[in-house]
């Protein structure tokens, strides 16, 4: 039998680099707040989600309840409040998660990527039901360079990943790693997780954008429009 298949979709942006008035995933997108294009990809039926956990400041409850109501949002979903860190956000949504489910793949994914397919979601879900801990990643386009006390030196792209969401894990993986003191070295869910398990990389996408820019906005509602259909 499958495992039960869980996400924490963490939205604790400011919005800060965007210039805005309001947090990034608050922003419209196509006339529909960021927030809700994420939300709306975990609910598609054809993933068999069955819980949803929203993570966002304590200060944003109420301009969420008003954005739900004024889209006549049905999707079910359970939000909490997060903490002064990504950690401890992913912590306090694990904790929420912990209180009705005892095993199965936990996808953890940025309130900001409002693109990711169906198939980059799917298939991380997979590969973490199979191998444990599972992360979307691309290749790079560009050159890359490291950084010396010379100067800096070329890297081979071919060797090196841009990571993404979702990253999806063994819920009771998940759980023993953010038992763990949080380190300074954290940046994602995998470096959690690393130091307890391999983490297997999937084929993600480059529309999987992560909206943290004017521009980031402008290239989303483009991709939007192109995947709308024509009448």
């Amino acid at each position: 039998m499958p495992l039960p298949r869980f996400a924490i979709i963490v939205a604790g942006g400011s919005g800060t680099r965007m210039g805005a008035d309001r947090p990034k995933q608050f922003l419209s997108l196509l006339g529909e707040p960021v927030l809700l294009h994420t939300l709306r990809r975990f609910a598609n039926p054809a993933l068999q989600v069955q819980r949803i956990v929203l993570v966002l400041p304590a200060d944003a409850f109420t301009a969420w309840q008003l954005l739900c109501e004024e889209h006549a949002v049905q999707i079910p979903h359970t939000v909490v409040a997060g903490g002064a860190s990504r950690w401890a956000s992913v912590h306090l949504g694990l904790a929420e998660l912990a209180a009705s489910a005892t095993e199965g793949v936990v996808a953890v994914h940025d309130g900001v990527r409002p693109l990711t397919s169906f198939a980059v979601i799917n298939n991380t879900y997979a590969a973490a039901e199979e191998h444990g801990a599972a992360v979307a990643a691309v290749v790079p386009k560009d050159s890359v360079r490291g950084l010396s006390q010379n100067g800096s030196y070329a890297l081979d792209r071919s060797r090196l990943r841009l990571v993404q969401t979702p990253q999806c894990f063994e819920l009771q993986l998940l759980q023993r790693a953010y038992q763990l003191p949080e380190l300074p070295t954290f940046t994602d869910d995998a470096s959690v997780v690393e130091d307890l398990h391999p983490i297997r990389l999937v084929e993600g996408d480059y529309r999987n954008l992560k909206i943290t820019t004017p521009e980031d906005l402008l290239v989303a509602e483009t991709f939007l429009r192109a995947a709308q259909p024509t009448i």
